[in-house]
C-alpha cells in the first residue's frame, strides 16, 4: 500500500476529532511501572501519553507513525502536558526505527492491516520485544480476500479494511514471525464492507523467553 497516500490522508485528519481506531488495545495492555512501551500507528499520541503516565519516570513510551501531521500533533500534545518520558518516531512498520529487544509491551490499533508486508511488521514486533515481552493488538481481518478494487480505495483505506487479510492468514503470519499461543481477547461478529465482510479482534501474545541454560 502506498505509504505516501496514507501520510497525506492521516496528516489531514490529525487536527480533526474523528476516531481512527478499530479497537482498544490500551484497555488490555496494563503497562507497568518502569516498563518500555511502544505504540505502532500512534496517531495523535493519546495512548502513548497514557502509557507514559502508567510506567512513570522510570519507564518510557515510544509512538511510531508514518504521518508527519500526526507526529507533530502528538509531540505538541506531549509538550503541552509536560510529558518527558516519550519519543515520537517517524517510521514505517516494516522497518521500525527503534532498537531491538527494547520493549516490554507493544500495542497497536487498526494499523498493521495497512502494511503491504505484514510478515515483516510482525517480525519487527518480535525483534523490538524483550524476551518475555508482550503485545496487545487490535486489528481488522476479512472473511474472504479483499477484492483488488478496494485496495487503493480512499474510503476503504480510511476505514482500515482495504489491506485486511483473512483470519487464517493473520494467525499464520503471527506463527511465522515467531509467536505462539496467541490469545483472542475480544472479537466482533463479521459486518459488511463493500462486497465482503470484515471483523475486528484484539489479540495478545508473548515473545518466548530465551533459555539461559541452553548451550
Amino acid at each position: 500500500m502506498d505509504t505516501s497516500s496514507i501520510n497525506i490522508r492521516y496528516s489531514d485528519l490529525a487536527e480533526q476529532s474523528c476516531c481512527l481506531s478499530c479497537g482498544g488495545a490500551i484497555n488490555y495492555a496494563e503497562p507497568r511501572t518502569g516498563e518500555c512501551c511502544v505504540d505502532l500507528g500512534s496517531g495523535r499520541g493519546t495512548d502513548v501519553l497514557r502509557m507514559a503516565e502508567a510506567v512513570g519516570a522510570t519507564g518510557f513510551a515510544y509512538g511510531v507513525d508514518i504521518s508527519d501531521g500526526m507526529l507533530e500533533t502528538a509531540r505538541n500534545n506531549a509538550k503541552k502536558l509536560g510529558v518527558a518520558n516519550v519519543s515520537f518516531v517517524r517510521s514505517d512498520l516494516e522497518t521500525i526505527a527503534i532498537p531491538g529487544e527494547i520493549a516490554d509491551l507493544v500495542i497497536s490499533n487498526c494499523t498493521i492491516n495497512h502494511a503491504a508486508d505484514k510478515l515483516k511488521v510482525w517480525k519487527e514486533v518480535h525483534r523490538i520485544l524483550k524476551s518475555g515481552g508482550r503485545f496487545v493488538v487490535s486489528d481488522i481481518y476479512a472473511t474472504e480476500p479483499v477484492p483488488e478494487q478496494y485496495c487503493t480505495d480512499p474510503v476503504a483505506v480510511s476505514e482500515c479494511w482495504a489491506g485486511a487479510v483473512t483470519r487464517d492468514e493473520y494467525m499464520n503470519t503471527l506463527s511465522e514471525a515467531g509467536f505462539k499461543d496467541i490469545q483472542v481477547l475480544e472479537e466482533s461478529k463479521p459486518y459488511p464492507k463493500g462486497l465482503i465482510h470484515v471483523a475486528s479482534f484484539t489479540i495478545f501474545g508473548i515473545k518466548e523467553k530465551k533459555c539461559c541454560c541452553c548451550g
